[in-house]
């Protein structure tokens, strides 16, 4: 006949008796902060010394279960193997002759509790104390089925670890081949097997230079005299096929901008996007989230930050400093805020081409990185920017390279998309294997 155990109530078998005690009094131990734990996986990011520490903390043991009792819906649970203090953000739930740490770390973290405990207060800061989820009821059998039980937990999570390792190993493949197939793109590589063996000489870019020179000259508005474009930051032609040629990103681009520095002001309201650095990312925007703005229409900012089809945008400060994105589509009217570049190519035609190489990990994100100031925050400036190396290929091969990059791009974006929904799976298989575990007819 199955086991059939019954339900108790997690207050009769277990309680936080740890002291609070001050870090100076313990200063060899390690320290354990509610950031120290990741979510949903019970494992450990890190520890401090317990001296750093001002804020007392609680005292635990090895084999003690610490619930992290803020915002329970991170589902931070952890179960040390050393003597430490913790935040008091944490219930510390020592180990009992009725009640096996493992089998109350599993409990404490499987979905069905997670869901208990979050809906037990609202608030940014959600926060439960002990005496709330002490009422929740716990399978409470033998603390040898509870061992058993245990150990068939981690025998399904270590086949899913080896799983999830055996996913992520592709996951890091793919990307190693992305970044390849784009660097090899923009630097002549025969590897693509795009190359037109039939194309014509060097003149053929050096003609597509001409003419982009002439949509320059074309869509010049300043006042004072034309300017040629700014000479490339790397006159060698290294490694270059000799149909192809060097210029500047801004020899190739009519433009290249900010948006204005003032017009938080303007926020929410209107229908017009404000591009923020967070919507520009690896090869195409992303306004999943987005800031509207209803700038004015005499402002001057407005004409020159207005983003359009075939437009590149840079961010040029923060965080994520260089990355770079082609605008394809627009949801509404948008204009780039001053932490975005915008650099408008002088020939629609070549901005494919000039994206591939901005993401290039080799080339345009290599020449970024080295071109990067300050401290903290780092910043891009428009020289470095205007100044960027591009070769450049005629004009049909540049057609030929984005058709093959994006044929081999999209094959690795349908093999994540599969890898992410098996790394989903496997995260929903954990929670069948606890919910099993801690049924009333369990799977020990």
């Amino acid at each position: 006949m199955p086991l059939v155990i019954d339900l108790m109530p997690l207050g009769s078998v277990v309680k936080p008796t740890r002291p609070r005690v001050k870090p100076a009094d313990h200063p060899a131990l390690r320290f354990i902060g509610m950031e120290h734990i990741e979510a949903h996986t019970m494992k450990l990011l890190g520890t401090v010394a317990a001296a750093t520490m001002k804020s007392s903390g609680v005292h635990f043991k090895p084999g003690d279960v610490l619930y992290g009792r803020l915002r329970p819906y991170l589902n931070k649970v952890y179960r040390p193997a050393f003597e430490g203090l913790c935040s008091a953000e944490f219930i510390v739930l020592p180990e009992t002759e009725r009640l096996d740490g493992k089998y109350l770390q599993y409990f404490l973290n499987s979905g069905a509790f997670v869901r208990f405990a979050s809906h037990l207060n609202a608030g940014d800061r959600p926060r439960v104390d002990f005496d709330q989820i002490a009422a929740h009821e716990i399978p409470l059998p033998g603390v040898d089925v509870q061992r058993r039980i245990v150990a068939e937990i981690e025998k399904q999570f270590s086949r899913l670890d080896e799983a999830v390792a055996n996913l992520r190993r592709v996951k890091a493949n793919l990307k190693r081949y992305s970044d390849a197939v784009l660097s090899d793109a923009v630097a002549g590589h025969p590897v693509l097997e795009a190359r037109n063996s039939e194309a014509p000489g060097r003149l053929s870019a050096e003609s597509l230079l001409w003419q982009v020179e002439a949509r320059r000259r074309e869509a010049w508005t300043g006042r004072a005299q034309y300017k040629t474009g700014t000479a490339p930051a790397l006159t060698a032609r290294r490694h270059l096929p000799p149909n192809w040629t060097l210029a500047s990103l801004d020899a190739l681009s009519t433009k290249i901008t900010s948006g204005s520095r003032d017009w938080a002001r303007f926020y929410g309201k209107g229908s017009s996007i404000f591009v923020l650095a967070q919507n520009v990312r690896p090869m195409m925007p992303d306004f999943s989230t987005t800031q509207v703005v209803d700038p004015p229409a005499n402002d001057p900012a407005r004409a020159r930050s207005r983003l359009q089809r075939g437009d590149l945008m840079v961010t040029i400060v923060g965080a994520n400093t260089g990355q770079a994105c082609l605008v394809e589509a627009l949801p509404s009217e948008a204009f780039v805020c001053q932490s975005v570049a915008l650099v408008r190519p002088a020939m629609l035609e070549m901005a494919p081409y000039l994206n591939l190489w901005l993401n290039s990990p080799e080339h345009g994100q290599r020449y970024f990185a080295a071109c990067m100031y300050g401290q903290g925050r780092p910043h891009l400036g428009f020289e470095q920017l205007a100044e960027a190396p591009i070769p450049v290929p005629p004009l049909a091969e540049q057609h030929r390279i984005v058709a093959e990059v994006d044929r081999r791009l999209s094959i690795v974006r349908e093999v994540e998309a599969e890898v992410d929904t098996n790394l989903n799976r496997a995260q929903a298989l954990r929670q069948v294997v606890l919910q099993t575990a801690f049924a009333r007819k369990p799977l020990a």
